[in-house]
């Protein structure tokens, strides 16, 4: 892998782990109502794993340096294939408790090794294309994962039927294949911490008015995302009473449809002005759940939903990379980890309030998102006045 470039080494290795995460998370809300758990069990486990995560990551952020990160993903990476080994035996065993602490080990790992990806990458080049790619190899190859599982799922091949299980194994063989290949990558061998004193991440934040506003920013928009979409494939299979292959396939087009529309938008498609931007990446989606909420149709809801994910990977260099490309790369990991962690405060919590509307009906799910998304909205605009106002002074 010498003469790959070390950005598109780990881009590599970010897409086998993607094709597994896809794969898997696809059905992990499935394997556990298959294994007996309820609704709200399933959402309160990924919700406490979340917060789990959240800790894991200050951990990081407190105690590995950019020159031990690449050490660190490979041991995150080990431990999620042995988890996800012990997993797989566990179907239908009935022992709730080690299924509780196998799926928290599985949502904190993963999100651990998906925090450390971009960091790594930036020890070797930092711009908003290279934030947009590292996004865009996510989005696409956990589409391919869906589009493995969508395939396999409920078929007889050689006499074995591939079930939630059986996914599950071959989620495992993708994970596989991306440890080797992270042991394999010559890239980030040699990096020192650029920084020689001890970080105060709070303080900095602090001092910077748009990196205060873009950490609420980040927390409403993450709990808005989730409160609606927090539980997709039961939400589909249960509510609009889709099988399980025909929720993968819906899923996958309109994911890879997404990463296309992604794309497009990064080269073509991205208006001059940020706040048509965001009125596009948001706002519509604000009107879809406002009249979904409001009619209680399911055709309608769907219709929201489907925009909300087709919408969901485009404009990132607008909406995030300007802030996180911001700061010097001394602050580059400490922030990262300090970004992830107000985001996953934010999908937790969003998770949580999706089981108790879940629970209460598919329009209130809509609603309550549809209520934060208000304050999503307005501090996106707000970000974009304060950059704009940044520059005017800079050149004056």
């Amino acid at each position: 892998m010498k003469k790959i470039k070390g950005e598109n080494q780990i881009l590599i290795m970010l897409a086998f782990f993607s094709i597994s995460m896809g794969l898997w998370e696809n059905f992990r809300q499935l394997w556990l109502q298959d294994n007996n758990f309820t609704v709200t069990n399933i959402s309160n486990i990924i919700s406490i794993g979340t917060l789990i995560s959240v800790l894991g990551i200050m951990f990081v952020g407190k105690n590995i340096k950019l020159e031990k990160l690449k050490g660190f993903v490979s041991l995150a990476l080990i431990i999620k294939f042995l988890n996800l080994i012990m997993l797989l035996s566990l179907k239908n065993k009935g022992n709730t408790s080690l299924i509780n602490f196998s799926i928290i080990l599985d949502v904190v790992t993963g999100y651990l090794v998906t925090t450390s990806i971009y960091p790594l990458i930036t020890t070797i080049i930092k711009n908003n294309t290279i934030y947009s790619k590292r996004k865009l190899t996510e989005y696409l190859f956990r589409d391919i994962g869906i589009l493995v599982g969508g395939l396999l799922i409920g078929k007889n091949i050689i006499g074995v039927l591939i079930d939630y299980n059986m996914c599950l194994l071959i989620s495992i063989i993708f994970l596989a294949i991306s440890v080797i290949v992270m042991f394999n990558i010559s890239a980030c061998k040699e990096v020192k911490s650029e920084a020689s004193e001890k970080v105060q991440i709070l303080k900095y934040i602090a001092q910077r008015k748009t990196q205060v506003i873009y950490a609420i920013y980040t927390f409403i928009g993450s709990m808005a995302m989730m409160t609606a979409l927090g539980l997709k494939m039961l939400t589909l299979t249960n509510y609009f009473e889709f099988t399980d292959n025909q929720a993968t396939n819906y899923l996958l087009i309109v994911g890879l449809l997404a990463d296309l529309v992604g794309i497009l938008a990064l080269k073509f498609l991205t208006p001059k002005n940020d706040y048509i931007t965001v009125t596009i990446k948001f706002g519509i989606r604000f009107i879809g759940y406002t009249i979904a909420f409001l009619s209680n149709n399911i055709i309608i809801t769907l219709i929201a939903i489907t925009w909300s994910i087709l919408i969901s990977t485009a404009y990132e260099n607008i909406c995030d990379g300007y802030y996180i490309n911001e700061v010097d790369n001394k602050y580059q990991l400490a922030l990262t980890n300090f970004r992830y962690i107000v985001r996953y405060l934010g999908e937790a919590t969003g998770i949580f309030l999706c089981g108790i509307m879940y629970e209460i009906g598919l329009r209130y799910m809509f609603g309550l998102s549809a209520f934060f998304m208000i304050f999503q909205i307005g501090l996106a605009y707000y970000l974009i006045y304060l950059r704009k106002n940044k520059k005017r002074d800079s050149r004056s």
